[in-house]
């Protein structure tokens, strides 16, 4: 096995900040990045933040190549985390739109590496590539977020 990239230390110490700061309702990575099986590959401090998660067999669409929604998804899982971590606070993705450029398949990783492209004091502008295992293209994306200066849970 593969020892971890050395960012990923710092990846550790800088979301146990945030969870410290969101208190214990937080849950830092969310349950969402971890039912795809995630697992965080690299970390620029606010800047970077790769992430790898393998194509099972759940993701799939009829044709066994997996499904738009969940490429989309785990953009939506490096974009956030990232987001959160670039902004040192919460925030909430304005749109979201994907690119799709080939299929991939079950037994296959999708890689996706996101960047915080511009910051400002309220947004977030993030743009992201998927590869495959191959490191071919699978898909883009990019996102607007919003740094939000208050969460209040609804229910």
């Amino acid at each position: 096995m593969m020892d971890p990239h050395p960012s990923l230390r710092l990846l550790e110490d800088e979301m146990g900040t945030l969870s410290e700061q969101f208190g214990s309702g937080a849950t830092l990575p969310p349950k969402c990045f971890t039912a795809m099986q995630a697992m965080f590959l690299e970390y620029e401090s606010r800047r970077l933040l790769k992430v790898a998660f393998p194509v099972l067999e759940s993701f799939l669409n009829p044709l066994r190549t997996m499904q738009g929604g969940f490429i989309a998804a785990a953009f939506d899982n490096t974009f956030g985390p990232l987001s959160y971590l670039a902004a040192r606070g919460a925030c909430v993705t304005l749109d979201l739109h994907t690119q799709f450029v080939r299929t991939i398949t079950l037994g296959d990783t999708l890689t996706v590496q996101a960047t915080v492209v511009s910051r400002g004091p309220q947004t977030l502008y993030l743009a992201g590539e998927a590869t495959n295992g191959r490191g071919k293209l699978v898909a883009t994306c990019s996102a607007n977020a919003v740094v939000v200066k208050s969460i209040t849970p609804v229910g």
